[in-house]
C-alpha cells in the first residue's frame, strides 16, 4: 500500500513522508478481545430469547446491541492502520514557477442573507492571495441564489484585491482574509496598514449597504465594463428562474496591481440557469457547472473547492497540496488531497461538538492507512482527472472543450469562450450525459461530499489526508443547538439515501474497496441507526427502573461485568483517540454527549423524514444552513458554554421527553437502592449517566429565564410525552 511509502522524493529531496501511528498494535490486540465481549453478548442475548419469557425485550436490546455492534465494527476498521503525514512545502515552493500547474478555485454560495457577501468576499481574498503564481490562479464563485448582490460584492473583491495582494506578498501577511487580519489584536500597524484597513471598511460598508437596501445605486458602480450587468436582473429574474450568467470580473492576462508590478488572478462570477422544469441537483449541480465552465474558459489540472465561509488561513496551503498530486510515484492513481476543516471561535470545550474531531482527525488518519480520506465538502485538491471516470479507463465528455488534458490557449474573455460558457451551464445541459452519473459530482444524495468521495474510491481513486499544524482552512461554528441539529439532520437523510441505495457501502462499497474500507464507509452511511439504540437504552431501563422489573442482570452475575466491560471498554478507546489527536477531555465529553443528543433529534428525525420521503408521503429539499451572524446575547451564551435551543422545535421533544423520563427513573432509582439492593444496579447506573448527561436540558427547562432556554411549549409537551411513556411501560413490562 501506499501507506508504506515511507519517503517520496524529487531530485533526492523529501516532498512528503508517512508515519503509522504507535497505537496501531495495541488497538489491534484490544479490538479481538472487545469482538470476543461481544460474541459472548450476543450468545447471552439468544440464550435469553431461548429461555425466559421475556421476548419483546430481549429482542428489543439484542437489535440494539447488534447495530452497536456493527458502528463500533465501523470504528474499529478505520483503526487498523491510521498513519499520520507531513509534507515539505519549501521544497517544492523552490521549483521554478513555470513548473507550477494552473489551479482552478471553486466557492459555493446560495443565499447573500443566509451567507452574506462579505463571508464570500474574504473567502475568495484569501484564496487570491496565495503564495502561488498570480497569473495560474483562476477564482470561480457559483452563486445558486442568482443574487446580484453577490456579484457587486465580487466586483468590490476585483477592485480591493489590486491592493490587498501586493501588501500581502509583499510583507509576507500570513491572515489573508482581511476580516480576520484587521481583526486580530497581534499585528503592529503602519501607514500601509492603515490606509488599507479604511479601503477595507469602505468596501465592506458599501456591501453591507447594498445588502441591507437591496439595490445597486449607479454611483457604486466605478467600471464603465460593468454598468450594463445589473439589467439582467429583471422584474421576471427569480432564483428559480433565470438564464445563465458568467461574468469575467479580473482577467490576469489584462488585469495588474495599480503599481503595474503584480499580474492579478482571473475572477469569475457564475450563476447558472436556473427553470423550475428542470432539477438542479443543489451543491453538487452547482459544483458541475463550474467544472465544465472552468473546463471551456481554464481547464486548469489542479482544483480546489472550498465553502463560502471557510477561508484560506495558509498561504502555502496549494504547495502543500501538490507536494501529493505531483509526486510521479503516487500522482497517476491520486485523486484529491483533503484538508481538515477547522473553526475559529469555538469555545473553550466546544459545547456543541462543531468540530467534529472524530469526522475530521481521527477518522481521517485511519482511512488515510486504508485507501485515504473521504471527501468533506470543502478544503479539497483534486487532480481534474478524477471527474472522468476510473484511473485506468477515462469516460470522454461530450464536447472536446471539456476534455481534461485540453490546454486552455484562449482568452477567457474570447466571445467563443464566453458563448461556450453560457452553453454548458444551461439547466438542460446535462441532460442524457454522464455528468452527476459517471462524470463530476455524483447526484442521488443530499450529502454530495460524502457519496463523491466514496464513489471515486469505489472507482479505484486513492486519496490524502493533509493536516499541517498551522490549519489550512477555517471557518465559524454555529452557535445555537437548533442550526447544529437541523444541519446534521439533513446529513442523516443524506447519508440513508447512499446507505439504502444500490451503492451501498455495505454490499457494493465492500465488493468495490475491500472489506475495512467499505465498512469504515458504513460508520457514516448508518449514522441515523444510532437512533434506534440510544432510544432502547434511553427509555426501556428507565421504565423497568420505575417498576421494580429487572432487564439487566444484577451485580453478582457474572454478565453484569461483560456489559461493564464492554461500555466502559468502548467508551475508554474513544477517548483515548480524542485526547491523542490533540483533543480535551472536557472537549471529549461534551462531543459524547452530543452524540446523545443527535440521537434524539437529528438521527431520529432524519430516520423519520426518509422513511416518510421513501414512501412518497413527504418529500424534503436543502435547507441552507445560516452563517448570518449571531447576535450579541447568543454569542455570550456560546462563551460561557451555556446551550442556546434557539425558537421552539419539535426537533427537542423526545431529548426533553428522555430527560425528564431519566431524572424520574434516578431518584426513584436511589430510594429503590432500600427496597431491591444490587438487582437493578445496571439500570440504575445507565439511568444516572443519561441524567448527568442531560445536566443542560434541566438547566434550560427549570433554571434559566434568557432567550436561548427550553420554550415553556417544548417542555410541556415533554410532560405530557413522558406520563404517556410511564403509563405505557405499565402495560408493556408488568
Amino acid at each position: 500500500m501506499e501507506a508504506h511509502n515511507r519517503n517520496h522524493l524529487i531530485g533526492g529531496t523529501t516532498l512528503h513522508t508517512c508515519h503509522p501511528c504507535r497505537r496501531t498494535i495495541p488497538y489491534r490486540i484490544y479490538t479481538v478481545i472487545h469482538t470476543c465481549g461481544i460474541l459472548a453478548l450476543m450468545y447471552h442475548h439468544v440464550n435469553s430469547l431461548l429461555t425466559s419469557n421475556t421476548t419483546l425485550i430481549t429482542s428489543l436490546f439484542l437489535l440494539s446491541d447488534v447495530i452497536l455492534a456493527f458502528m463500533w465494527a465501523t470504528s474499529a476498521s478505520l483503526r487498523f492502520n491510521p498513519v499520520h503525514r507531513s509534507e515539505n512545502p519549501e521544497i517544492y515552493a523552490a521549483k521554478p514557477k513555470e513548473d507550477f500547474p494552473k489551479l482552478d478555485v471553486f466557492i459555493c454560495t446560495a443565499d447573500p442573507y443566509k451567507e452574506p457577501p462579505m463571508m464570500v468576499v474574504n473567502t475568495a481574498l484569501s484564496a487570491m492571495a496565495y503564495d502561488y503564481p498570480s497569473d495560474k490562479i483562476s477564482v470561480y464563485v457559483s452563486d445558486d441564489g442568482g443574487s446580484f448582490l453577490t456579484l457587486f460584492a465580487l466586483m468590490e473583491v476585483a477592485k480591493f484585491s489590486k491592493h490587498w495582494l501586493p501588501y500581502c506578498k509583499n510583507n509576507n501577511i500570513q491572515d489573508r482574509s482581511p476580516e480576520v487580519y484587521f481583526s486580530s489584536k497581534s499585528h503592529t500597524w503602519n501607514n500601509e496598514a492603515d490606509n488599507l484597513k479604511m479601503m477595507y471598511e469602505d468596501m465592506k460598508s458599501r456591501v453591507e449597504h447594498v445588502v441591507d437596501s437591496g439595490k445597486v445605486e449607479t454611483e457604486y458602480i466605478t467600471c464603465d465594463q460593468f454598468r450594463g450587468v445589473f439589467d439582467l436582473w429583471t422584474h421576471k429574474f427569480t432564483r428559480q428562474e433565470h438564464p445563465t450568467i458568467v461574468q469575467v470580473l479580473q482577467n490576469s492576462e489584462t488585469d495588474m496591481d495599480d503599481s503595474g508590478k503584480y499580474i492579478m488572478p482571473n475572477l469569475i462570477y457564475v450563476s447558472r440557469e436556473k427553470s423550475k422544469a428542470s432539477p438542479h441537483h443543489f451543491k453538487a449541480g452547482a459544483l458541475n457547472t463550474l467544472l465544465r465552465v472552468s473546463g471551456v474558459m481554464t481547464n486548469s489540472p489542479v482544483i480546489l473547492t472550498l465553502d463560502c465561509d471557510m477561508y484560506s488561513n495558509d498561504p502555502t496551503t496549494p504547495v502543500r497540496a501538490l507536494c501529493y498530486l505531483t509526486d510521479p510515484k503516487i500522482k497517476s492513481g491520486l485523486g484529491f488531497v483533503q484538508f481538515p476543516q477547522k473553526f475559529q471561535g469555538v469555545s473553550k470545550n466546544d459545547i456543541y461538538a462543531c468540530e467534529y474531531k472524530r469526522l475530521f482527525d481521527i477518522n481521517m488518519i485511519g482511512f488515510d492507512g486504508l485507501m485515504g480520506p473521504n471527501h468533506v465538502g470543502t478544503g479539497c485538491f483534486f487532480n481534474r482527472r478524477v471527474f472522468y471516470g476510473p484511473p485506468s479507463n477515462m469516460i470522454l465528455a461530450e464536447i472536446d472543450e471539456l476534455n481534461p488534458n485540453r490546454i486552455a490557449d484562449k482568452s477567457i474573455e474570447a466571445k467563443d469562450v464566453l458563448k461556450l460558457a453560457h452553453h454548458v451551464a444551461g439547466c438542460n445541459y446535462e441532460y442524457k450525459t454522464n455528468w452527476g452519473s459517471k462524470m463530476g459530482f455524483r447526484y442521488g444524495s443530499l450529502v454530495e461530499d460524502y457519496y463523491t468521495g466514496y464513489r471515486l474510491h469505489c472507482e479505484g481513486w486513492r486519496s490524502v489526508f493533509c493536516s499541517p499544524k498551522r490549519p489550512a482552512f477555517c471557518g465559524d461554528v454555529p452557535k445555537s443547538l437548533i442550526d447544529v441539529v437541523s444541519q446534521q439532520k439533513r446529513w442523516a437523510i443524506g447519508l440513508l439515501e447512499v446507505s439504502i441505495s444500490r451503492y451501498s457501502p455495505l454490499t457494493y462499497g465492500i465488493k468495490s474497496m475491500g472489506l475495512l474500507l467499505g465498512v469504515g464507509y458504513c460508520q457514516y452511511a448508518f449514522w441515523a441507526f444510532w437512533s434506534i439504540p440510544l432510544i432502547v437504552y434511553g427509555l426501556l431501563p428507565q421504565l423497568a427502573l420505575l417498576y421494580g422489573v429487572s432487564v439487566f442482570p444484577k451485580s453478582s452475575d457474572p454478565w453484569f461485568w461483560l456489559y461493564i466491560f464492554l461500555f466502559l471498554g468502548a467508551y475508554a478507546q474513544d477517548l483515548l483517540d480524542f485526547v491523542l489527536e490533540g483533543g480535551t477531555y472536557g472537549g471529549w465529553w461534551n462531543d459524547q454527549r452530543m452524540w446523545l443528543i443527535r440521537g434524539f433529534t437529528s438521527f431520529f428525525f432524519g430516520f423519520i423524514e426518509f422513511t416518510l420521503k421513501t414512501l412518497n408521503l413527504s418529500t424534503h429539499g436543502f435547507n441552507l444552513t445560516s452563517k448570518a451572524n449571531e447576535d450579541d446575547e447568543q454569542s455570550k451564551r456560546y462563551e460561557k458554554e451555556i446551550f442556546d435551543f434557539g425558537p421552539s422545535s419539535s426537533m427537542f421533544l423526545p431529548l426533553t421527553a428522555t430527560a425528564i423520563l431519566n431524572l424520574f427513573a434516578f431518584v426513584w432509582g436511589i430510594y429503590g437502592l432500600f427496597i431491591w439492593g444490587e438487582r437493578l444496579g445496571l439500570e440504575l447506573m445507565l439511568a444516572s449517566f443519561a441524567a448527568v448527561n442531560c445536566l443542560p436540558v434541566y438547566e434550560a427547562m427549570m433554571l434559566r429565564k434568557d432567550a436561548g432556554k427550553l420554550p415553556k411549549r417544548v417542555g410541556l409537551s415533554a410532560g405530557i410525552l413522558t406520563f404517556a411513556l410511564i403509563v405505557s411501560g405499565y402495560f408493556f413490562l408488568k
